[in-house]
């Protein structure tokens, strides 16, 4: 049978099409969109807020427990430390559930998994918020990450499922503003949630915007017809492999700085699990009959691409969601409810974007000269971000933040689009789950990344820095003697004023030396946001594009 004749059986009636295999090629097939023509357009945009506002709440979690996490170490009785496994507990669980949500969906059908994961995130939120002890919000942690792991591949899914070409710009923008807005304002939310009531209401929140997305979904929300429910074997290796490998792998990625990396000998023991465990599941992935995660889909080179920036997307998304705040905090000297309220603009800016570039794709413009734009204004911004000094203000920090929002509303959804533009409907699922467990992947890369390098950076520019201030040096002689004669002119004897001003050196040489660790990272990013911009080009304009205007 040719290519043509095995994905033409989708919504026409005919036999069940074939899954494709792996001499499928960019080349020999664009999908065609499986949405109903006859699917009320307003039915569409219902469907587009039911599971929009599920996938939001789960990546909201990622982050608007964190602000919580000294409220929640004080209220059960534990250290900030031991509180810390609440966010590792959770994101080890996603990490997990994602490359096998395209395959849970096949086998328990779509709308039922749908159905059953929202359940059991909204019934997992309230027993977070309910938990009683450290030991018993960590295990409702983990089913509130188990089941809310599946909710953004599923509902990028749907959504690419429902609308046709032409108009998944426009509802990939909307999908967007709430998947990149949350985490970004996830602090701010959480941060003011708790101080004004208790850090149970981070959870209680879910309930009823759960139980509205539930109702939605059971209403609205339909399986395609290629869904072969029930017909899959279950590959129990396959998912052990993947279950160990990826916890040792988050794990090791979140509590790497914390354990001194390799220094630690449950960082190497994590490492060696993770490199044999997730290697052996690729292997025996590219073997097995029914594999729960189809890595052939990687030989579409759109797809492959795609996947790949999106990874450096997550990392400097998520690395900068890290970066920036400790910056404000710890030299700017801003408290946790300033720095959280200042790093909001970046969701101006991608709500702002977002809604123009939708209208853009639905236009038919190539979306790989937006993701071309986005990751040199991104890169912009970065060194923007890399020009602060000790002595920058609010306003020097809300422009750079407003660019850095809309480059994201500028690459994530016309990234989103090229990516699985060249997808066969039949496997969508599947190839959603790559790609937001690749993105999971760069971010949690990227968090470990910047909180190690600003430690490791700040240790290398002190000790350059250290070299310099000695006796011999004459521009530290006349430093410590400007600072001894004006506290001695304050009424200091002059061995305290020495001593006070030996001090004073050393802790603004600890600024600077953390200050350019800062601008390290910050070029760092830039830079790598421009590297990786040729790349675009290797991806194919979807064919509904050239039909513009």
């Amino acid at each position: 049978m040719s290519v043509s004749n095995r994905f033409s059986a989708s919504g026409t009636g005919a036999s069940e099409p074939t899954l494709p295999d792996a001499s499928y090629s960019d080349d020999s097939m664009l999908a065609a969109s499986s949405a109903s023509p006859a699917t009320p357009k307003v039915q569409r945009w219902i469907v587009a807020i039911a599971v929009m506002s599920s996938a939001v709440l789960e990546v909201l979690d990622t982050s608007v427990v964190n602000v919580s996490l000294p409220h929640i170490a004080g209220s059960l009785s534990s250290s900030v430390e031991e509180a810390t496994w609440v966010l590792t507990s959770y994101i080890v669980a996603n990490a997990i559930i994602l490359p096998v949500t395209g395959w849970l969906a096949n086998y328990m059908g779509r709308k039922r998994l749908l159905m059953t994961v929202v359940t059991g995130f909204t019934v997992s939120s309230i027993l977070c918020g309910l938990a009683p002890n450290l030991p018993m919000l960590i295990f409702f942690r983990v089913l509130q990450g188990t089941t809310g792991g599946g909710l953004q591949p599923l509902s990028q899914a749907v959504l690419l499922e429902e609308f046709p070409g032409r108009e998944r710009g426009k509802a990939m923008a909307f999908w967007g503003m709430g998947i990149v807005a949350a985490p970004i304002l996830g602090p701010t939310i959480g941060g003011w949630i708790t101080d004004s009531y208790s850090w149970r209401w981070v959870f209680y929140i879910n309930v009823p915007v759960g139980i509205l997305s539930l109702f939605l979904i059971y209403l609205f929300v339909h399986d395609p017809q290629y869904i072969r429910r029930g017909t899959l074997r279950a590959d129990l290796w396959g998912l052990g492999m993947l279950a160990l490998g990826m916890g040792a792998l988050q794990i090791m990625l979140d509590k790497g700085q914390e354990k001194d990396w390799f220094g630690s000998e449950l960082i190497k023991v994590l490492a060696v699990m993770a490199a044999v465990f997730l290697t052996a599941f690729v292997i025996r992935e590219l073997t097995v009959k029914d594999p729960i995660v189809h890595f052939h889909l990687l030989r579409f080179r759109a797809f492959a691409t795609g996947i790949g920036l999106a990874a450096v997307l997550g990392f400097v998304l998520y690395g900068s969601l890290i970066l920036l705040p400790l910056f404000m905090q710890t030299l700017l000297g801003w408290t946790a409810a300033t720095a959280g309220i200042w790093t909001s603009p970046r969701g101006i800016g991608t709500a702002l974007c977002m809604p123009l570039v939708g209208y853009i794709l639905g236009r038919g413009w190539d979306g790989r000269w937006m993701v071309t734009f986005g990751f040199s204004l991104a890169g912009l911004a970065f060194f923007g971000y890399a020009n602060m000094t000790l002595q920058s203000g609010t306003w020097d920090i809300f422009w750079y933040q407003i660019l850095q929002g809309a480059a994201m509303g500028l690459l994530f959804v016309p990234l989103t689009t090229l990516t699985m533009a060249s997808i066969p409907p039949q496997e969508t699922g599947y190839a959603t789950s790559l790609y937001s467990v690749t993105r999971n992947i760069g971010s949690s890369m990227g968090i470990s990344f910047v909180t190690t390098w600003i430690t490791r950076r700040s240790q290398f520019h002190q000790s350059i820095l250290a070299s310099h201030i000695t006796a011999s040096n004459q521009m530290s002689r006349e430093a410590m003697e400007q600072i001894t004669g004006f506290l001695q002119h304050s009424g200091t004897d002059r061995v305290t004023a020495k001593h006070e001003a030996g001090a004073m050196i050393y802790r603004t040489m600890q600024q600077q030396a953390a200050l350019l660790s800062y601008v390290d990272v910050f070029h760092i990013m830039g830079y790598l946001f421009l590297i990786v911009i040729p790349l675009v080009f290797l991806m194919k304009r979807p064919h509904h594009a050239t039909t513009a205007r």
